[in-house]
């Protein structure tokens, strides 16, 4: 995979969760029912990250194995929600002519000897979803928001087994301490994720930007120090939720993520997003803030 702007980063668009909860999912409702139920509200938001200049659009498909499906009644639907979140992409971006990352989130369970998972059977469960979302015409296999590089290597796996001509990228979430909820460091993460096979890897989701840049500046060092052929993500959270009234509100906006978007490009980050609380109004000011060329 290359980036799509000559010497400028690609950008990935921003959150899905909870803007969809915005606009009207039920509280406690899966999203992904809504790629069956209300697929017209799902590529309108779609729409709006490839308006905004998102380059890649994400399925709406991060707890689409059949763990976490059945939850909510939908086990047996595995393929048939991951194949419609693919093609209601594929129709947005292919009218925008941009790419679709078939999404992949953590099964929500624990691989052993922490949990009762194994590897070949988190591979599989991944590989039943990318089978939809390969059917529904992905162009990339997106793994994201992963703490155990073992569950992040099942993903790999699952992708090698049935997509094996497309190129993956895998990111892992880190706290504050600059560690996933497993201990693996930003450097710990670009080696072992290389290592599985991952044409990109980086960081998304985490606390926010602050958190973010110090993360970035690892996995650059780590990819320097490795000389490895491998591109760069990241995809910061708007801040953290805070109550005002009876509501969360991110606590940091557009501008500040422009602001941000500038400083990972200035950092050597390849493709730059952005997770919770963000909308199509900051990948748009994301996009025109990298679109300018100048690195502040």
């Amino acid at each position: 995979m290359t980036t799509l702007l000559a010497g400028r980063p690609a950008i990935l668009d921003g959150g899905y969760g909870w803007l969809l909860q915005e606009r009207g999912l039920p509280p406690g409702e899966v999203a992904e029912r809504w790629n069956i139920d209300e697929p017209d509200r799902i590529a309108q938001l779609h729409d709006e990250y490839a308006t905004a200049g998102a380059q890649i659009l994400t399925t709406n498909t991060f707890g689409g194995t059949r763990g976490r499906l059945a939850g909510h009644g939908l086990e047996d639907h595995v393929h048939e929600i991951n194949s419609a979140a693919a093609a209601i992409a594929r129709a947005v971006a292919d009218r925008h002519g941009i790419l679709v990352a078939g999404d992949l989130g953590p099964t929500g369970e624990l691989l052993e000897p922490l949990g009762t998972l194994t590897p070949d059977g988190a591979q599989e469960l991944f590989a039943a979803q990318l089978r939809g979302l390969v059917a529904g015409g992905i162009d990339v296999v997106l793994i994201e928001t992963m703490s155990d590089l073992g569950e992040a290597r099942a993903a790999i796996a699952a992708a090698q087994e049935v997509a094996p001509d497309l190129p993956v990228i895998a990111t892992l979430s880190f706290d504050v301490n600059l560690r996933t909820m497993m201990g693996v460091t930003p450097d710990a993460a670009v080696r072992a994720l290389v290592d599985a096979g991952a044409d990109a890897v980086g960081a998304n989701c985490g606390r926010g930007p602050d958190e973010m840049e110090p993360i970035a500046t690892q996995m650059r060092d780590a990819r320097e120090a490795i000389g490895a052929d491998v591109l760069l993500v990241a995809q910061s959270n708007a801040g953290l939720p805070q109550l005002e009234g009876s509501e969360f509100v991110y606590t940091v906006g557009p501008e500040e993520m422009a602001a941000h978007a500038k400083t990972l490009q200035g950092l050597g980050i390849d493709v730059i997003g952005a997770c919770c609380g963000s909308s199509p109004e900051h990948i748009q000011a994301m996009a025109n803030a990298l679109a300018d060329g100048a690195i502040d």
